[in-house]
């Protein structure tokens, strides 16, 4: 890991510099990231659970995955590369929105992420990648909403904190 690097940016999204990843997350240096969601015909949202060897957030639910683009790497390249090496899936994506968000997580990590946010939609079934993710499960949008009411704790900070605007932006509603 110490050998990965992350795209600093501005509050415009600017690219500004790199740093090595851990070093953005000790730090909380503003870079870029992805968070993809998967939903297929019949509505239902593709979740996965992080891994227990993740560095941060491991063992919740969260997005169908999520990431950072490499230096000179595009969001929508970085998107689709952790796509298949995490879920083993490939599909169209679409980029919905982007936002920004500062927290601190376990481990002493924080999160200070210029996120691009895509969606895509398949009946294509994922192969995980067990480095990545223990266990993933395809849920209704109210059964998702009432669980996270009810086990906040289960589902990683960014995801609580944008899946309902995810769910606006695909149905208006």
């Amino acid at each position: 890991m110490s050998d990965t690097f992350v795209i600093l940016v501005d509050s415009d999204d600017n690219q500004i510099g790199v740093s090595e990843k851990m070093e953005a997350h000790r730090n909380a240096l503003l870079h870029r990231a992805v968070s993809v969601f998967i939903c297929n015909t019949k509505g239902e949202w593709l979740l996965q659970r992080r891994a227990l060897t993740k560095y941060h957030s491991n063992g919740l639910w969260t997005n169908t995955c999520c990431s950072h683009p490499n230096p000179n790497e595009s969001s929508i390249d970085a998107a689709n590369r952790r796509l298949a090496e995490e879920m083993g899936m490939r599909c169209e994506l679409n980029e919905l929105f982007s936002f920004t968000y500062k927290e601190v997580l376990d481990n002493e990590l924080t999160e200070y992420e210029f996120d691009h946010v895509f969606i895509g939609i398949t009946d294509e079934k994922p192969t995980i990648n067990l480095d990545e993710v223990m266990e993933f499960k395809y849920i209704s949008f109210s059964d998702l909403q009432k669980d996270i009411e009810l086990n906040p704790s289960d589902y990683t900070v960014w995801f609580k904190m944008i899946f309902e605007r995810v769910k606006f932006k695909i149905s208006g509603s």
